[in-house]
């Protein structure tokens, strides 16, 4: 399979780059996997299309401020880290720019000192292991001086750093936002509770691979990113009965379905685990465990775009994608949503 095949056109004004003022306000396009049809909605109208005994399956990770601009101790230089995944205590694996000036050994300091890094060795690429140095609590100091690191596409400043967090966001950890969920308000929860449909909850860490590029020619030879995950019993308990009972599971965004699939059997049940999952969902793959999908538009040529043909059919997805062009919905991660059953 060509990575080209997953590519579509959009014109560049339809990448939202601020999110709307009400979350439940996005437009909504559903896709009927049996008939093959295409309805334009409004997010609130979600609450319609569930069944009572449904559950839906968010993921409540919560992104930290990773984005750290400081300078180098001896030289002043100005030095940009992105926290990409916590190794051990306070040694962390971290994105550094300009690279070649970050060498084992070097200190950085952030905001006039309160937080320090040393350098201890090199990753991949411009990636380095760090140990931060600092007095009191890092989460705390790092929403004192970090930033929200916001994706590559987006180019506006986000005035309320809420916005790129769920409402549900419990877990500190991820450099990018479950942005599916971000569509989704308390009201929502509330009617969707008075349903009758199950709310289970995973975690999964969202790394800030998930914007990189499919470099390979063709989609087999891809390495996936690795993600840190876990779910808990009373969870998979939901989970399971709903699955025992014949209902669906409704995974709200990629990062659930990645969880579900990662830990299902070959029955679509699941266990309480904790660990890493590098699983890469494209046309050909099996679903175990979902059987709907809360989604927003990804980009072209993505491993999103190709986990979603293979929930859908791979033509009816691009399909969806040239009508949405046309109908001028918003793009990417403050965009609009697509719910896939």
């Amino acid at each position: 399979m060509k990575v080209s095949d997953f590519n579509y056109e959009l014109p560049e004004e339809l990448i939202a780059q601020v999110p709307l003022e009400k979350r439940d306000a996005s437009r909504l396009m559903v896709l009927d996997r049996t008939n093959r049809t295409i309805e334009h909605k409004t997010f609130h109208d979600i609450v319609d299309y569930l069944e009572p005994g449904d559950c839906l399956v968010r993921n409540n990770t919560k992104v930290i401020p990773a984005r750290l601009y400081g300078e180098k101790e001896e030289t002043k230089a100005k030095v940009e880290f992105l926290l990409l995944k916590q190794i051990e205590g306070d040694v962390w694996e971290v994105m550094v720019r300009p690279g070649r000036r970050l060498k084992p050994g070097v200190m950085v300091n952030f905001g006039e000192g309160i937080l320090k890094a040393e350098i201890l060795d090199y990753l991949d690429g411009e990636n380095r292991k760090v140990r931060f140095i600092y007095q009191g609590i890092f989460n705390e100091i790092l929403d004192q001086i970090g930033l929200m690191p916001l994706p590559p596409y987006i180019h506006e400043k986000l005035k309320q750093k809420d916005r790129y967090q769920t409402i549900y966001a419990k877990y500190d950890g991820s450099a990018a936002a479950p942005t599916a969920g971000l569509h989704f308000t308390e009201e929502i929860f509330e009617e969707v509770k008075k349903k009758g449909v199950e709310v289970a909850n995973v975690t999964l860490h969202v790394g800030i691979g998930t914007f990189r590029p499919v470099k390979e020619e063709t989609v087999e030879e891809h390495d996936m990113h690795t993600e840190h995950y876990y779910i808990k019993p009373e969870d998979v308990e939901k989970i399971n009965r709903a699955k025992q009972e014949g209902h669906r599971i409704i995974a709200v965004g990629t990062t659930s379905c990645r969880v579900l699939e990662s830990v299902a059997d070959e029955k679509g049940y699941v266990k309480p685990i904790e660990g890493d999952t590098n699983i890469f969902i494209y046309p050909g793959y099996k679903f175990k465990c979902i059987d709907a999908l809360i989604t927003n538009f990804h980009l072209p040529e993505s491993t999103l775009l190709m986990l979603v043909s293979a929930l859908a059919d791979r033509e009816f997805i691009l399909k969806a994608y040239k009508e949405a062009v046309r109908e001028k919905y918003r793009f990417f991660s403050f965009g609009d949503a697509m719910f896939i059953k």
